[in-house]
């Protein structure tokens, strides 16, 4: 399975007119040659673009995307690698949402769907990035 990140879907779902199509176009790819899924907290974080809750279960559903849980270890390794990241003189507090997004598709999944292909390649070195900016 590829992992996608929030803001591929948020692309779709909002028709965004710079990356729109193009995100739509390799979330497509991807569904071509894996599974998709996403975790809780991009579940979270694209439900929150949707005004009412069915309807982004409905769209979740009608692009078949699969709700994996972490686990518990990836928990763990985001929790180290933001630890690392802060003792490396990172500044921003308010990023631990996009270190699980990151353990989770290393550890449980091929690769993630996203367009923050640097920060995803500087703190999880070993991930298959897939970049529509770049497909």
């Amino acid at each position: 399975m590829i992992a996608v990140d929030s803001n591929i879907l948020i692309d779709i779902f909002t028709a965004d007119p710079n990356y729109g199509t193009l995100s739509a176009q390799a979330l497509r790819h991807c569904m071509q040659q894996h599974g998709i899924c996403a975790c809780e907290v991009v579940f979270a974080e694209t439900a929150a673009a949707f005004n009412h809750e069915h309807l982004f279960k409905q769209s979740m559903q009608e692009l078949n995307i699969e709700f994996v849980s972490m686990t518990q270890d990836c928990a763990l390794t985001a929790a180290r690698i933001w630890r690392q990241y802060r003792k490396s003189g990172g500044k921003r507090h308010n990023m631990i949402p996009d270190f699980l997004i990151g353990a989770h598709a290393m550890q449980q999944c091929e690769g993630l769907l996203t367009r923050d292909r640097g920060f995803f390649k500087e703190y999880f070195k070993s991930l298959n990035i897939i970049d529509p900016l770049r497909s």
